[in-house]
């Protein structure tokens, strides 16, 4: 009987836990059923807009910087150290002017010694020929003489014009622009010690992808974006395309011209926008509001794709050919991996703004 009572009780715990377990998991399924339940059926919350009509605009995309129209580097030819540079940084100057003086002593030795050469050769030039006029002299001894003459008359041309390369003068009227050398440096050959040029009118000279570039044509208009002047809008013209490329940096040279008031200075960096292709009255959404070529239409609480037909794309709106009524209300940005029929909680966007007489890019 007290096997039978030791059995009956552990009998009756093994049921208990079997029953604790049960429990325990069926707890576990409906956390999961919950969460799940959490992540998957409740609304997800987007933001919507409605198509607003405006200027469509495509645009190229390049950047560059601003720089005189009629400018030069002015370079040191030779290496030797700088012993003068002008006090002129900012000041007009003329051609010829004066801007540094390299050490030259050394080249001047050399010219008054080809010269003391010219007079000895000079010399002996006068007493052949007056002995070749009394017949004791030679004609083979009157032209090594004279040969010798001009061979030092030419080094002194030679060294005058090498000695020419020791002063750096301004190669035209205008302003300099800044100035790189100072006293007591070496300055390379090639070196650029200054910059030379005419304050106005102003251009920027921008760098375009090759893909981009048989979009690119003469008097298409640009918006210019820079940092020293946000929230300003600069124009500019294309006026010049560089017909060979770099084919390292597979980019193509343009010049876009400035109006003679532009607030930009030489040196500055700017983002360049140059417009392809534009279209009034288009009716536009925000770029971020496509997934391929469909959008994210909400309605009733609801999320449908629906696929729409694109003409115009800039990069922070497109234009819609097709596929949308100018009513109905849009997911912005388009949410990833939304499906079909997902419930959604729409807010209220900004929409797609477009700048007078001209729609965003």
């Amino acid at each position: 009987m007290p096997k039978l009572h030791v059995w009956g009780a552990l009998l009756g715990w093994v049921m208990a836990r079997a029953r604790s377990r049960s429990v325990l998991l069926a707890l576990a399924v409906a956390l999961v059923a919950v969460l799940a339940w959490w992540r998957l059926g409740r609304p997800v919350e987007v933001t919507t807009v409605t198509p607003v009509r405006g200027t469509a605009v495509e645009i190229v995309y390049a950047t560059g910087a601003v720089e005189p129209v009629r400018w030069a580097k002015v370079a040191s030819l030779i290496r030797d150290r700088i012993v003068d540079v002008c006090n002129c940084e900012g000041k007009a100057v003329a051609k010829g002017d004066v801007l540094a003086r390299l050490d030259d002593r050394e080249p001047k030795a050399q010219l008054q010694e080809l010269k003391a050469r010219e007079e000895f050769a000079k010399l002996e030039m006068a007493r052949v020929t007056e002995l070749l006029g009394r017949g004791v002299a030679s004609t083979q001894a009157f032209e090594r003489i004279s040969t010798g003459l001009r061979q030092v008359q030419a080094l002194i041309t030679l060294q005058m014009e090498k000695l020419a390369a020791y002063t750096i003068a301004s190669p035209m009227d205008g302003v300099v622009l800044r100035r790189d050398g100072e006293i007591g440096e070496i300055a390379e050959p090639g070196q650029i010690l200054f910059r030379v040029g005419v304050p106005r009118p102003l251009q920027v000279a921008a760098e375009v992808n090759e893909e981009d570039i048989p979009r690119v044509a003469l008097g298409q208009a640009v918006l210019l974006r820079t940092d020293a002047f946000a929230g300003r809008r600069l124009d500019g013209k294309v006026n010049e395309i560089t017909p060979l490329g770099d084919a390292v940096a597979r980019t193509y040279r343009i010049r876009i011209a400035l109006p003679e008031d532009t607030p930009l200075h030489v040196g500055m960096s700017v983002e360049a926008n140059v417009v392809t292709r534009e279209k009034a009255n288009a009716l536009l959404i925000p770029a971020d509001a496509l997934v391929g070529s469909q959008v994210v239409v909400v309605e009733s609480g609801r999320a449908r794709r629906q696929p729409v037909e694109i003409g115009i794309r800039g990069t922070r709106s497109v234009e819609l050919l097709s596929g949308l009524r100018e009513d109905e209300r849009v997911a912005s940005p388009a949410p990833a991996g939304l499906a079909d029929g997902s419930r959604v909680r729409a807010r209220a966007g900004t929409g797609v703004g477009a700048q007078p007489g001209r729609g965003t890019p």
